[in-house]
């Protein structure tokens, strides 16, 4: 399997607790159980890097909390902040890449959470309030009693490869010389396949077959699921849609592994250590056989 960023947090959700008020009750009592520290929705770390924790009674008693889950016994927990957004993705940038996998992993559930939660306040059937339940894994409308629960998006984001090279883009807020694969939503009614192929084609006019799956990654900004694939190109005939892209080029197995290990002639910026877009890269650069899957599967479900 590959590790991809924001996965690896090692926690027991303990699913079959989120109704039990008792046990809710009880593990809030609990010797140790611990409260994430925010500010906004941004982590708050220490001089190691790790995550800061508060007792749980930091927490105002009327304000919403949610139950992340267990740790060796220790129930950990985090709070509804009603904040504006915090730093942007860029901006949060430099505090996760002095963390640890797991810290990242458990901090982007939370914040993935807490914006879910501050984007249903109120029901979108009927108008009315929602109140928290399920232990931060739910809201329930005070009109009409519908149930809501939290939603990721599913987004493709994928490598098209010509003749031992893969196509990399720039967006303009990217950092300098920041390339990057390309990707996009889903849309309804959608394959991952054809997302993929749709987006590549939109973005950048080139037209992939043969798409297969690579890895999965949670993105946390504001709640994503990253769908990792590459697919191979009919040609290496690049039309750019300006609104979307600022630069694609395409760069061989080489250029991306200079690019992978921060060499200053490399041809582009690889994206940060915690993107799958690097991990992408790397699976491609690792594959080694142009053209050829080298264990790289179709998309989860696909015949």
């Amino acid at each position: 399997m590959i590790r991809t960023g924001f996965t690896g947090a090692g926690l027991d959700r303990a699913d079959q607790l989120r109704l039990d008020e008792a046990a809710l009750a009880e593990l809030a009592d609990r010797e140790g159980a611990a409260l994430l520290r925010l500010e906004g929705h941004d982590p708050v770390i220490d001089g190691d890097g790790a995550l800061v924790w508060d007792a749980l009674a930091a927490l105002e008693a009327e304000a919403e909390r949610i139950f992340l889950g267990l740790t060796e016994e220790r129930p950990l927990f985090a709070p509804v902040p009603r904040v504006e957004l915090g730093r942007s993705a860029w901006g949060i940038f430099p505090i996760l890449s002095l963390m640890s996998p797991r810290d990242a992993a458990i901090w982007g559930a939370a914040r993935s959470l807490i914006e879910w939660h501050n984007r249903h306040l109120f029901c979108g059937r009927c108008g009315a309030p929602t109140l928290l339940y399920r232990a931060g894994w739910g809201r329930h409308c005070t009109g009409c009693g519908l149930d809501h629960f939290p939603r990721v998006d599913p987004v493709v984001i994928m490598l098209a490869e010509h003749e031992g090279r893969v196509l990399v883009g720039r967006q303009p807020q990217y950092p300098p010389r920041r390339y990057s694969a390309l990707a996009g939503f889903l849309e309804p009614g959608e394959s991952i396949e054809e997302a993929v192929a749709r987006e590549l084609k939109e973005e950048a006019g080139v037209e992939v077959t043969g798409v297969r799956y690579v890895a999965s990654q949670p993105w946390p900004f504001p709640g994503q699921l990253m769908i990792a694939c590459i697919g191979t190109a009919a040609s290496s005939e690049i039309v750019l849609d300006f609104n979307e892209l600022q630069d694609a080029i395409w760069v061989d197995r080489a250029g991306v592994a200079a690019a992978l290990a921060g060499a200053s002639d490399a041809p582009f910026a690889a994206p940060p250590p915690f993107a799958i877009a690097r991990t992408l890269l790397q699976a491609w650069v690792d594959a080694g056989v142009d053209g050829a899957a080298d264990g790289l599967a179709p998309p989860p479900g696909a015949a």
